[in-house]
């Protein structure tokens, strides 16, 4: 488990209306490029307002897990934890995550609006407060894919044309997916194909194909390193970690748009926080969710924000001074041919479907 204090100020937070608050919080994500655009967006303003200290745990990938540990153990030690979506459906209903109530709890937009209609549809769960629309897709190496660059997900499996390892999630989610579509499964019945013995099969039999030439991943940050030290021609990760490799680090490397997987991240809180430690979460929620902090975020990564209030207040990149409205998955030009994540199927079927996967990576 990796640690490091975001920010330390001198001040205490002592006794407020309504109680104490815990003056330390332990705030989970996954690092990288992804956990900076918080730290600058969300840390270190919150922190110069309350004196809180925040510590940041890079552990979002174990979440699950571990949070059931802790849960098992009573001794819960994270205070907000960012995960996928379809990771809160699943602490929601095992009772792991606190259920919030999004327009007392959460800050309305700027209008009035609440905070539940200016989230609309992404509320997909009673514990979940998304903060963005990101994308899994493919970035390539420019010197390493010929004279024709690839277009099509499918040349991910097309080792004839684009020799060479590719980088893949070392999970079934997203990989499942881009195999059925791939061996010749249409994209409205992907879903209904993979809740079958036989369609778990038929993916796994087209991930064999190039099993040989893969490289599995962790953590997000593998891919674009990859990438960057010419070890893979092509590889998945989130479209934020692509986008510092080419646009901040200005590497040889181009993104491939065709068939990202849209998922939504956000906060959950965990169930069984003592009540200091639940207040100060939840002030914190309210805090970084807000309109224009969600929009802070976009100046640091190409994600869109969550609440449809923040998109008109995206601008330009804090540092390179683009601007990031192109960069973002939901742009016109990238969204063409987007495959939208089912969450309620991986919510049900994860556990199955995780060791049927794991088992055929130890073959």
């Amino acid at each position: 488990m990796k640690k490091t204090k975001t920010l330390l100020t001198a001040a205490a937070v002592g006794a407020v209306a309504g109680g104490a608050f815990a003056e330390e919080m332990t705030i989970v994500s996954w690092g990288g490029a992804y956990s900076k655009s918080q730290l600058k967006a969300y840390h270190e303003p919150y922190s110069e307002k309350t004196g809180v200290t925040i510590l940041n745990d890079d552990s979002s990938a174990e979440a699950v897990a571990k949070l059931r540990a802790m849960n098992e153990a009573g001794n819960i030690t994270w205070d907000v934890v960012d995960v996928v979506a379809a990771d809160a459906i699943r602490l929601c209903d095992e009772g792991l995550a606190l259920e919030i109530d999004f327009d007392t709890q959460l800050a309305p937009a700027p209008d009035g609006t609440p905070a539940s209609e200016d989230f609309g549809d992404l509320l997909v769960s009673d514990c979940f407060i998304p903060q963005i629309v990101y994308s899994t897709t493919f970035g390539y190496r420019t010197d390493l894919v010929g004279d024709t660059p690839p277009t099509d997900i499918c040349a991910v499996f097309d080792l004839e044309a684009y020799p060479g390892k590719r980088s893949l999630e070392k999970r079934p989610i997203n990989n499942m997916e881009w195999a059925l579509l791939c061996d010749g499964v249409a994209k409205e019945d992907v879903y209904d194909v993979l809740a079958t013995p036989e369609g778990q099969d038929q993916a796994l039999a087209k991930l064999d194909t190039i099993k040989d030439s893969v490289v599995w991943w962790s953590a997000g940050a593998d891919t674009p390193q990859l990438l960057a030290d010419g070890e893979v021609v092509m590889g998945s990760t989130y479209n934020g970690r692509l986008f510092s490799v080419i646009e901040e680090q200005k590497q040889p490397v181009a993104m491939l748009w065709d068939a990202q997987v849209f998922d939504l991240d956000g906060w959950i809180i965990p169930a069984g926080l003592s009540e200091e430690r639940q207040k100060r979460a939840l002030d914190y929620i309210m805090f970084a969710t807000d309109t224009q902090r969600l929009a802070d975020q976009a100046k640091y990564i190409s994600y869109g924000p969550a609440r449809a209030s923040s998109a008109p207040l995206v601008g330009k990149h804090a540092e390179l001074g683009i601007d990031m409205a192109p960069h973002m998955p939901t742009d016109p030009e990238n969204a063409k041919n987007t495959f939208l994540y089912n969450y309620e199927f991986w919510a049900d079927y994860r556990d199955d479907i995780d060791a049927k996967f794991q088992a055929w990576l130890a073959q």
